[in-house]
């Protein structure tokens, strides 16, 4: 039954949303079937970790981090979009919603695969489903970027795909690549093969995720997107994505290829760092700063699995603050256009003034996304740049920190004339009050980073270290 409501259940709604007329009920399916499933995947905290529905489908730690990532922020974007798609359109929002709900179905898949076959068709259905959104109001620049989006993740899943094959004939003596067997029979895999699997499966799943140089995407989709797509792709997509590279991560360690794969990721996650460094200076597009920022992330994310030891712990926990902190700034913005009718930065000036509590929340979402204490980012990161330190990668330590300076001053710079400017004199007025539903998700979301940063709550904490030692190959 559970895994009916997680999978099944999404798509049967995505049905009902299509053949529906009324956009209000519409609304009402999204927001019951995300509520659906996260009552399931709360339910899965109170039993045990691994949890095997057929040899294709199950859980294990990482999974269950994931699932209730996923849940969890798919949650709070149903709310806000009870606001956001409160306008009256000439089109309805019944494919829009639908892919939504198939979106969310074709995420948990991910998590739940058992199969590294599997695995790969699902991130592939998330790469189909999340194109339609892209271009909610059919502009011509939102059709370049989805046709971007499509060609460049297209590519990478066939990467993706290679590198699945190249796993299979490595698996040749094991004779499946079931996730379960690849790991417990790991000393049998071909190391050639192997490693040239590998190559193209961080290739592959590093587009998705948005890891430099393969993030080029990332801007333009996240610069186009409607701020809910946004936020889900930033937080929820991408999270699919990295649990897809900590699942290769988790193959190359148990069959004691650390020596190999680490400094690959170590070399991801500094490129990721520095370009993302280079463009966020002076960036004149807040969706397209936002897409940069993802791009940093990731990076950071990479910079951790490669350092190993205590960094992998690190990673899982950023990888969890920057979702819900991705998440909280995207509908930040979304909040903008809707008062201001534009993306860039020079249009959105004095946001305290005109939108207040929308103003504060974009300090707020800032505070937290550069890594200020006491919010969790700065825990995480602080624990990368200490094992660092720990592990002798002095080179490492000095461009982690000279990338997160830039960062900070170029965030910092724009942010603060975005909320505390002067905006323009032929800026139109807003003839909009701030929405319930388009601030309550807020508030969600930033006191869960508050609290994740302050007190991390027991179970959390556990799910947090079976899950890194899965990644350590204990």
């Amino acid at each position: 039954m559970e895994l009916f409501l997680l999978t099944g259940f999404p798509v049967l709604m995505a049905a009902v949303v299509f053949l529906l007329r009324q956009d209000r009920l519409r609304k009402i399916i999204l927001f019951l079937t995300s509520a659906v499933h996260l009552s399931v995947t709360i339910g899965f905290w109170q039993g045990p970790r691994d949890v095997q529905f057929n040899p294709f489908l199950g859980f294990d730690a990482l999974s269950q981090l994931v699932l209730s990532l996923v849940s969890v922020l798919f949650f709070v974007i149903a709310i806000y979009l009870v606001g956001y798609l409160k306008e009256k359109r000439r089109r309805s929002n019944g494919i829009f919603l639908g892919c939504l709900l198939c979106l969310l179905s074709s995420m948990t898949l991910v998590t739940m695969s058992r199969h590294m076959g599997l695995l790969w068709i699902a991130i592939a259905s998330t790469t189909l489903l999340s194109a339609p959104l892209i271009n909610y109001y059919r502009k011509p620049r939102g059709i370049e970027a989805t046709w971007k989006y499509l060609l460049i993740s297209s590519l990478g899943i066939a990467l993706g795909l290679l590198g699945t094959l190249f796993l299979a004939i490595s698996a040749t003596p094991v004779k499946t690549i079931f996730l379960a067997d690849l790991l417990n029979n790991a000393a049998l895999l071909s190391p050639s093969w192997l490693k040239l699997s590998v190559i193209f499966l961080l290739v592959g799943y590093g587009t998705k995720m948005g890891l430099a140089p393969m993030h080029t995407w990332k801007p333009d989709a996240y610069g186009e997107a409607p701020a809910p797509v946004g936020a889900l792709m930033s937080g929820a997509v991408t999270a699919c994505a990295f649990l897809a590279v900590c699942r290769v991560a988790q193959i190359c360690f148990h069959a004691r290829l650390q020596e190999f794969v680490s400094p690959i990721f170590i070399l991801l996650g500094i490129l990721s760092l520095g370009i993302a460094a280079v463009f966020i200076m002076g960036q004149k597009d807040f969706n397209r700063l936002l897409g940069y920022s993802s791009v940093e992330h990731m990076g950071i994310l990479a910079l951790g699995i490669g350092l190993g030891g205590g960094a992998v712990w690190a990673s899982l926990f950023h990888a969890v603050n920057n979702a819900l902190a991705k998440g909280l700034i995207f509908l930040v913005s979304g909040n903008l256009y809707q008062s201001f009718r534009s993306k860039k930065v020079g249009n959105i000036q004095g946001v305290i003034h005109r939108i207040p509590v929308t103003g504060i929340f974009l300090v707020l979402g800032f505070i937290v996304i550069i890594g200020f204490p006491p919010f969790g980012i700065f825990y995480s990161e602080l624990l990368i740049l200490k094992e660092a330190v720990i592990t002798q990668h002095y080179w490492i330590v000095f461009f982690y920190f000279l990338s997160l300076s830039v960062i900070f001053f170029g965030y910092s710079g724009i942010i603060l004339r975005m909320a505390l400017g002067r905006p323009p004199q032929d800026a139109p007025a807003s003839t909009k009050k701030e929405n319930f539903f388009m601030i309550a998700p807020l508030v969600i979301l930033l006191v869960v980073l508050f609290f994740s940063g302050v007190f991390v709550p027991g179970p959390f904490y556990d799910l947090l270290d079976e899950a890194s030692a899965l990644l350590k190959g204990q």
